[in-house]
């Protein structure tokens, strides 16, 4: 009853009754009362005519609870509809909000008490601003700046009224208004700033209040950063600022805003100005914390006040040095404030916290590049080669010049810091992907469970910063390590940390220094920590020696290439971790293994001088020990890598004989259970059986991906029978389902089963997609799997299917081309129906055979088109619904993949036999569907498709290659002069109906927009974004994917940067064949 009363609007909302529902709501009632408030209050919030009644709710409710509620109604009118309110309903809206903030606002008590209410109320405010001001509430400062005089509590909020409406303005409005607006309130805000900066002063000269204080150098905060620059520099405003900085209450607060001022940067009129501020500022510094105060000791123990000024320090110095450190050093007087300020910011660097830190690495990642580049540029060659380490007398001619003595000058300016730095970098260096063995909260060496990506940021940073500082002075990096690693050996550093961090870092330079330097660092490094490992005692010591050797040798394959004895060494101490039981080592172990013969694989097959047969040999001879004690994943890895090594031997005899010693063991075990099974088929349905099937399937995987064409004897050897075996394991499966009911598909045997099936469509998949492009292996290995394979998953029930047989012929179809098209009906007719029967239930379903039903299909479409064509008409409709349903998912990479293929299918289609036909069928519904999914704000990501499809189908109108009409003849025989007309029409019509809260001359001005710039992606693309913005349906949210292409395109700049520099891509990730003969 109650409910009734309260959903009808059309008299004063009854106040207790709301109260009283919002607070069942939020009450510790029964979970029926509170689900049937929930239910009223959506009803009521959802009803257009609500807002009506938020003034008579606010005015009579004390609830705060209640307000919020009436005030989220509000915020969704102001938000979609204000626009279209009549101009009294707005006037009264706005004067009301501006009153009761002002009533409550007066004075100290009500604004204390009702602070909540009032915020919430401010944010109101902003959001009406964001509409009606400039053009429709002229006064709108001035009125503020008035009330404001009136008393210190409205003057608070008068504050924070206008730091919101910065913030909304200039930090957070891409994606929530046009570029119109943005730039319209812009110019609004500055040229009405003179009355604001007479404030702010007024208030920081004349006020005793400290929350008024504080209020002020607040919202000053959120101005400073664009504010006309003769407001800071020509005004008293610096000066007050650096007077309230040793003051304590104001501290952070005042560093916050000098932080703003520091960042800025325009040019050099005012760096007279800037060096003053530093210098006084540096004066006061020094009384607030004294440079001798170890910092990372006193943050660790202070206040969060305290720890906050650390931090705001950090920023304070980064801001400063990024745009102003030239003017500092360019002057005798100001250079020692400027190393203080840099050793204030080194010791900062060693504090504790990653906030913290991020901060300083990334001020001194620039720095160190910059110092770095200008060296790097400097084409002469007195200067290259002392870039390099080599020492050359520093008088050459040409290095007198200007330019050259003043680099010179400037790197000498900052040897201390960065060789202060090299020992920050060292003893801080964050952990590499590689390493898998870290220390335990309760201080246990384990095996990592899971990356961190944060970490992983911080090492890549760090890494790069060490290459250029080690580029700048290889001596005395090389010295700084070395001394690290005779302390670690005396004991006198010994930690696992410091060891850790060491090994990281002289890692992480590999590739840095030229050659011949880098063989004589290495043989101290290598052979010093071999040496710890004999003489250090402790399993977890040695666990932890042991990872740090391997990440170490893992790094630099060119040292390793061109010393066998190392190289040789080496890969024995990682046969020895592989014994070695303490958590994470023999993974690590096989990994480094797999790295390093990836890299050095020719040199293990030829014979070494000294040696009586290639490494490979003597390996495969005592390869049954070496992998006694590994797992089966491990072995796996183990395998891989050795079918690198096969790989490299030229000779094809010894290649094919090292594979079968290499596959000796895996061969003997599969002979002897197909033996078994020959003599009764029920043998291999042992659970233990079924196991070491799949165990020898997965080695010869890994074997097959390393080894590609060379693969053949092997698989040849192997082929039929596993067929069989995948055939009779199919029929047991489906067997096990249609008796067992869906259950049955859990049953840890039918999963053990679906395994090996999985493993032989992964095996035949990868040795076809690494093999050569050879027909006659295609022809060799695609028509006996026509009937164990495909037909067998038409006869599978569906629950039985493997997605991979979908993966398996997309890249039989990619690999082998034109050649599978009499072959495609076949494939269409085993997998087509069956498969978009299970997917197109819902969108939950079957999520993998999803995603490899429309790669097969893109293959087809690709490779095989004339296949498609010849589809009956019932057919392609099919396909086309199918591709329609992909790019509706949510799920990523399956709407991508749908998106694809249909830009394939309408590209192919647009040849002019199949022209009209197609497109006279598909184009309105594609187009429709297309707008659907990019305005829905659910499909994001696929932003960069939608728009390429758009663009097709409106090019596609233009060039004249449709030449039959896209309307319906029959309804209207001759009302269009053309397709574009028709289209343009249909469009604009589409999207009205879509979006009633546009107008039809906006939606006319957007539709018109994109028939002008079909030729121009970038322009199309922008217009687009613009036309998201204003349907309001993508304001308030993260807006990134709509910008995606773009910061693609910047990553992929930079790569090519890091190319350039030697070392900043690790020779261990350079993808060539390393020269390795």
């Amino acid at each position: 009853m109650a409910a009734e009363k309260l959903r009808d609007l059309s008299q004063p909302i009854d106040v207790p009754l709301l109260d009283a529902t919002v607070a069942a709501f939020y009450g510790t009632g029964s979970k029926e009362e509170r689900s049937a408030a929930d239910q009223i209050l959506r009803d009521l919030q959802n009803n257009p005519d609500m807002w009506l009644q938020v003034m008579h709710i606010l005015q009579n409710t004390q609830n705060l609870n209640t307000k919020f509620f009436a005030l989220q109604v509000l915020e969704g009118v102001i938000k979609y509809k204000w626009n279209a309110l009549p101009v009294e309903q707005r006037d009264g809206m706005k004067n009301f909000i501006s009153d009761v903030i002002v009533q409550l606002s007066s004075n100290e008590a009500s604004f204390r008490v009702e602070r909540l209410y009032v915020n919430k109320l401010n944010i109101i405010l902003v959001q009406i601003l964001k509409h009606e001001w400039p053009a429709r509430w002229r006064s709108f400062i001035p009125d503020l700046v008035s009330a404001a005089k009136t008393s210190e509590t409205i003057c608070e909020n008068c504050m924070a009224i206008l730091k919101l409406l910065s913030e909304e303005v200039f930090d957070f409005s891409r994606g929530e208004m046009t570029q119109q607006k943005i730039k319209e309130l812009k110019q609004s805000l500055n040229s009405e700033f003179q009355l604001i900066h007479e404030l702010c002063l007024y208030v920081l000269s004349a006020s005793q209040r400290t929350e008024l204080i504080r209020a002020t150098l607040s919202t000053l905060h959120a101005f400073l950063s664009w504010i006309p620059l003769g407001y800071i520099f020509e005004s008293p405003l610096l000066e007050t600022l650096l007077k309230f900085f040793p003051i304590p209450a104001y501290r952070n607060l005042t560093l916050q805003c000098l932080t703003e001022v520091a960042a800025l940067n325009f040019g050099n009129y005012y760096d007279a100005q800037y060096v003053k501020m530093y210098n006084i500022f540096m004066v006061q510094l020094q009384s607030i914390l004294p440079p001798t105060t170890n910092i990372p000791e006193a943050y660790a123990h202070g206040s969060s006040e305290e720890q906050a000024f650390i931090q705001n320090l950090a920023l304070f110095f980064t801001s400063f040095y990024k745009s102003h450190i030239r003017i500092l050093e360019s002057t005798q007087e100001n250079i020692a404030a400027l190393l203080l300020g840099l050793e204030y910011l080194i010791n900062i660097s060693y504090v504790d916290d990653t906030e913290v830190f991020k901060v300083c690495l990334d001020y001194w990642n620039l720095l160190v590049l910059e110092l770095f580049e200008a060296h790097h540029n400097l084409e002469n060659p007195a200067v290259a080669a002392n870039m390099m380490g080599l020492q050359v007398p520093v008088m050459l001619p040409g290095m007198v010049d200007g330019h050259g003595s003043q680099l010179l000058q400037r790197r000498q300016l900052y040897t201390g810091p960065m060789s202060k730095l090299r020992l920050l970098m060292i003893c801080r260096m964050a952990k590499p992907e590689e390493v898998l063995i870290v220390e335990d909260e309760n201080g246990n060496i384990v095996r990592e469970t899971m990356k961190d990506n944060d970490v992983l940021v911080q090492y890549k940073i760090m890494r790069e910063t060490l290459i250029y500082l080690s580029h700048l002075d290889h001596e005395d990096t090389e010295k700084q390590m070395l001394k690290k690693l005779s302390k670690q050996l005396s004991g006198e550093d010994w930690t696992w940390n410091n060891l850790n961090t060491l090994c990281w870092a002289i890692g992480s330079i590999s590739g840095s220094m030229l050659e011949e330097q880098e063989n004589r660092f290495l043989v101290m490094v290598i052979r010093d920590l071999l040496n710890l490992c004999e003489i250090t005692k402790g399993k977890d010591n040695k666990a932890v020696i042991a990872s740090n050797i391997m990440y170490v040798v893992g790094q630099y394959p060119r040292f390793l290439r061109a010393h066998w004895k190392f190289l040789k060494t080496v890969v024995n101490k990682l046969f020895e971790f592989m014994h070695e039981t303490h958590p994470g080592v023999q993974d690590m172990a096989c990994d480094t293994f797999l790295k390093i013969v990836q890299k050095c694989k020719r040199k293990f097959v030829i014979t070494q001088v000294g040696e009586n047969e290639p490494f490979v040999s003597e390996l495969l001879t005592g390869l049954p020990t070496t992998i006694v004690d590994l797992e089966p994943h491990q072995i796996h890895t183990f395998y891989e890598s050795v079918g690198h090594m096969v790989q490299a031997e030229s000779d094809a005899q010894k290649r094919d004989e090292y594979l079968q010693r290499l596959m000796e063991l895996p061969n003997q075990k599969w002979l002897e259970i197909i033996g078994q099974a020959h003599q009764n088929v029920d043998f291999l349905k042992d659970q233990d059986v079924i196991r070491t099937v799949l165990n020898i399937l997965q080695t010869n995987t890994s074997v097959a991906s390393s080894l590609g064409t060379y693969f053949l004897p092997q698989i040849s050897l192997i082929f039929l029978d596993m067929l069989n075996v995948y055939k009779m394991y199919s029929e047991l499966i489906s067997k096990s389902i249609s008796e067992g009911g869906p259950f049955a598909s859990k049953t840890s045997y039918v999963k053990l089963l679906r395994s090996v099936k999985r493993e032989t469509l992964k095996l035949i998949e990868t040795f076809l997609d690494k093999a050569e492009d050879q027909p006659q292996i295609g022809k060799q290995f695609v028509p006996p799997m026509m009937d164990p394979v495909l037909a067998d998953y038409a006869r599978n029930v569906p629950d039985a299917r493997e997605s991979e047989v979908l993966s398996l012929f997309a890249t039989i179809v990619n690999k082998y081309k034109a050649a599978m098209v009499e072959d495609v009906p076949r494939i269409f007719e085993a997998v087509f129906q069956c498969t978009l029967e299970m997917i197109t239930k819902n969108f939950e379903d079957y999520p993998e055979h999803r995603l490899k039903f429309f790669s097969l299909l893109r293959a087809i479409a690709t490779h095989c088109f004339p296949a498609l064509i010849c589809l009956s008409s019932q057919q392609l409709k099919l396909v086309m619904d199918s591709i329609i349903w992909a790019f509706r998912h949510t799920e990523r990479n399956i709407a991508e993949t749908g998106l694809n293929l249909l830009l394939e299918m309408l590209k192919k289609f647009q040849a002019p036999e199949f022209c009209n036909q197609f497109y006279q069928t598909y184009f309105l519904t594609i187009e429709q569907e297309i707008f659907a999914v990019l305005t829905d704000t659910f499909h994001k990501p696929g932003f960069k498709l939608h728009v390429l499809v758009l663009q097709h189908l409106f090019c596609l109108l233009e060039s004249g290659v449709l030449t039959e009409p896209l309307w319906d003849v029959s309804a209207n025989p001759y009302p269009y002069p053309n397709n574009a007309v028709f289209v343009c029409e249909f469009t604009i019509k589409l999207l009205s109906s879509s979006f009633p809260n546009m107008t039809t001359t906006e939606v006319t001005q957007f539709v018109n927009g994109l028939f002008e710039s079909t030729n121009d992606l970038s322009t199309f693309k922008n217009h687009i974004r613009d036309f998201l913005v204003q349907s309001k349906e993508f304001s308030a949210q993260d807006n990134k994917d709509l910008y995606a292409e773009e910061a693609a395109a910047q990553r992929e700049r930079e790569r090519q940067r890091m190319l350039s520099i030697p070392g900043l891509i690790a020779p261990s990730e350079l993808q060539d064949e390393m020269v390795d003969s």
